[in-house]
């Protein structure tokens, strides 16, 4: 997606070979224009497939996930990264590793709002590892629903994620792959 690179190599920012933050329109501060085309992208990529909802994590991905369900026209669901006094009964938990806050966090969703019916999309802002994605196929399977596939903002292809999640056979559509961030420059896929 031509834009959304653009935009990556006008306003983001490489903090080191592994890092690159995007906080001007993704992580922090939000385009919303740009967030309106990634969720017409995705739709597109994925339309046809069935899904009946999208499942994704807060904070970074809520964004994307919410714009690509309207284009779908499909409730959105996002998997909390702590329990509050509202989301306390019929849980559905699992763990996650973030790289770039290096902890581990407790992610959770209502079981009332996914089934075994739902076929679901998942879309992140970023995959690098792996684990995000994990711990929402997690989620995912333990309500005995359906992964559609997985939608990534920004894909680091240097790191092991894509190559752990096509080995179980899932479908991934990155619509920015990032092949280097060496020298402080970034470097795309393709």
């Amino acid at each position: 997606m031509e834009a959304l690179k653009q935009k990556i190599r006008e306003e983001g920012i490489v903090l080191s070979e592994q890092v690159l933050k995007v906080d001007a329109f993704l992580n922090h501060q939000i385009d919303p224009r740009l967030m309106q085309q990634v969720g017409h992208e995705f739709a597109e990529r994925f339309k046809g497939q069935g899904i009946t909802k999208i499942v994704t994590i807060e904070a970074s991905g809520i964004a994307p996930a919410v714009m690509a369900g309207l284009e779908l026209g499909v409730p959105v669901i996002f998997a909390r990264k702590f329990q509050s006094l509202t989301l306390k009964n019929d849980l559905l938990i699992s763990k996650v590793f973030s790289f770039t806050k290096q902890t581990e966090s407790t992610i959770a969703i209502s079981a009332k709002h996914l089934t075994a019916a739902d076929n679901v999309l998942v879309i992140d802002d970023f995959l690098a590892n792996g684990h995000a994605a994990k711990a929402l196929i997690d989620l995912i399977q333990q309500a005995g629903a359906s992964v559609a596939g997985i939608g990534i903002v920004i894909e680091k292809s240097f790191q092991e994620g894509r190559a752990l999640l096509q080995s179980e056979g899932y479908r991934i559509e990155s619509l920015a792959r990032v092949a280097s961030l060496a020298d402080g420059k970034v470097t795309f896929v393709d």
